[in-house]
């Protein structure tokens, strides 16, 4: 019998909403979220494709270990799993973005390539360093930190609710 706790259905819509984004960033048109145009422009389709392919293997293999262990009780392989490869991912998006529009590093490489992808797209952050993230990777970026600390909660606190409780005897 599965019990499913609240933390793993956040989990699971958290990866779900990343599965969306990775489907739908390059080819669908969604206002000022995005310019599917510009990324056109800079990225062949088959570079396109690969990137969408592998971005979402790799979000729907997470959700397919996820729903496998639902409710119970996660093996140490798959909680080790669960956060450092989302968290490899989150490193790429670091360096990708966070570290260049922070502090400067390797921004000069993509202020080009940014401006002309996402440059008029919405933002609400300043533009540092010649780039600014835009809110749609703004958004993709939060989600997956937060299901990578979710999945920290969930498996720290596993022992717990998979511990007998104790009658209230001791011995």
């Amino acid at each position: 019998m599965r019990k499913i706790r609240f933390s793993e259905k956040v989990l699971l819509i958290g990866y779900c909403f990343i599965l969306l984004f990775m489907i739908v960033q390059d080819w669908v048109p969604l206002g000022s979220l995005n310019d599917i145009d510009a990324i056109k422009q800079v990225k062949t389709t088959n570079e396109l494709l690969l990137v969408t392919l592998i971005g979402v293997l790799q979000v729907t293999f997470l959700i397919f270990l996820i729903l496998l262990f639902i409710g119970k009780r996660y093996p140490l392989f798959l909680k080790l799993w669960l956060i450092i490869h989302p968290s490899c991912i989150f490193a790429g998006v670091l360096m990708s973005w966070w570290i260049p529009y922070l502090t400067g590093i390797g921004a000069a490489e993509k202020v080009a390539s940014y401006t002309s992808m996402f440059g008029n797209t919405h933002t609400f952050l300043p533009v540092m360093n010649g780039i600014v993230p835009n809110t749609l990777h703004t958004l993709f970026h939060a989600s997956l930190f937060c299901c990578i600390l979710v999945s920290i909660y969930i498996f720290v606190t596993d022992s717990y609710q998979t511990t007998p409780q104790s009658n209230g005897k001791v011995g």
